[in-house]
């Protein structure tokens, strides 16, 4: 048998980081893996540049049925602290929109960085291994049978991601895990995901498929504006993924496409000025001519703008700036960057993110119901998690 301090299940983000601060106390830690590479969705993040954290981090970037658990592990471990490892491994970087921090080179870099840092404490990393059967004991240690052997530890460290993007190994195994020692989980969906839409809708918007548009998308709790993407399927884009992870099944969303225009007002002075210029001309001077020949009812395209009814145009103004669609549901696991829901956050330690119920036994990362926003926020409750979970195994 196997005998080390702390096991970690997951050789991602948090399962790293646990493992790199649960090393630096001494504590000889094994990490192992079902898959035959460490940090696969490190690796496949931000376009293979990794979107490794963001500037501005806030627990209002984050949604779980319990909102306040994070705001622990975000303050302790900041996105700061990640930026100070990220400069001490001379690793060049770039920000994007919205404080999204990228990797100048490649995902690589922060993988690469994590396991160094786990070399430097002694951290074994044994991939190909999977879990067969866990137990605790008497004395609360934990043994856990695997295809290659039996492990016994004091800390069992949960990181096993959620159920999003099953091609880089995703699995239920961490919910399975929670369940045998009767710790509740919080439905699960996909989150951070495109649309499909309604077949006539599909058939409607289809050649569009490639267009994307600065809009400003929103339901009846929260919006975004980023850009949005029509795509064969349906609407993808930032803002959509954004309200992807804040919408229901059956619920409308309403798309604002010119969100810095007052579009009523402006074709209503148009229109009283007696132009002779077509609302077509106008409108494509703004959209895409296929977005305003698909929106807007063609014949009012042909007629100037002096031409037009005041109701028209209102007609108009509304088709562009609150396009209401209600999504067919989504494309589901198979292309969502994260899993909504997870492990119960009222019956773990915001703290030390142990079980309140079963010493030894953590959680952290995805698998527990933390769903950050897209820009870098899940890998900054990875970082931040992994690091609170670090100090206590």
């Amino acid at each position: 048998m196997t005998k080390v301090d702390v096991l970690i299940i997951g050789a991602g983000a948090s399962g790293l980081m646990c493992a790199i601060e649960a090393g630096k106390r001494n504590r000889k830690v094994l990490v192992i893996d079902h898959a035959n590479k460490a940090g696969k969705k490190i690796l496949m993040s931000g376009g293979g540049r990794c979107n490794f954290t963001n500037y501005d981090v806030s627990s209002e970037n984050f949604r779980s049925s319990n909102p306040h658990f994070c705001k622990s592990g975000l303050s302790r471990y900041t996105q700061w602290d990640f930026i100070d490892m990220v400069c001490r491994h001379n690793i060049p970087y770039h920000e994007r929109d919205h404080g999204q921090l990228f990797c100048n080179d490649s995902a690589k870099d922060i993988l690469n960085m994590l396991l160094e840092e786990c070399k430097n404490v002694s951290v074994k990393v044994q991939l190909k291994t999977s879990v067969e059967k866990i137990e605790q004991l008497a004395d609360n240690h934990f043994v856990v049978k695997t295809n290659n052997e039996t492990i016994e530890c004091h800390s069992l460290v949960v990181a096993t991601g959620g159920l999003s993007i099953p091609k880089m190994c995703a699995t239920p195994f961490g919910y399975r895990v929670a369940e045998q020692f009767a710790i509740n989980i919080i439905p699960t969906s996909a989150g951070l995901v495109p649309f499909t839409l309604q077949p006539e809708d599909k058939d409607r918007f289809v050649e569009l498929s490639g267009i994307a548009i600065d809009s400003l998308v929103s339901n009846s709790r929260i919006s975004f504006r980023e850009n949005i993407l029509f795509t064969h399927r349906g609407l993808s884009g930032p803002a959509i993924l954004q309200i992807s992870s804040y919408w229901k099944p059956g619920e409308e969303i309403k798309i604002d496409l010119l969100p810095d225009h007052d579009l009523l007002s402006e074709l209503m002075d148009l229109n009283k000025s007696h132009t002779k210029k077509k609302l077509k001309t106008f409108l494509v001077q703004m959209l895409p001519k296929r977005v305003v020949e698909t929106l807007v009812n063609q014949e009012l395209l042909e007629l100037s703008i002096a031409d037009i009814s005041h109701k028209q145009i209102a007609i108009v103004a509304n088709d562009l700036r609150q396009w209401i669609i209600k999504p067919n549901g989504t494309e589901g696991y198979r292309t969502a960057e994260v899993t909504l829901g997870g492990v119960d956050c009222n019956q773990i330690s915001s703290k030390t993110m142990e079980a309140n119920d079963v010493k030894g036994l953590f959680f952290i990362g995805e698998v527990l119901d933390v769903t950050g926003w897209l820009g870098g926020y899940n890998f900054q409750w990875a970082w931040s998690s992994g690091w609170c979970a670090g100090q206590y195994v």
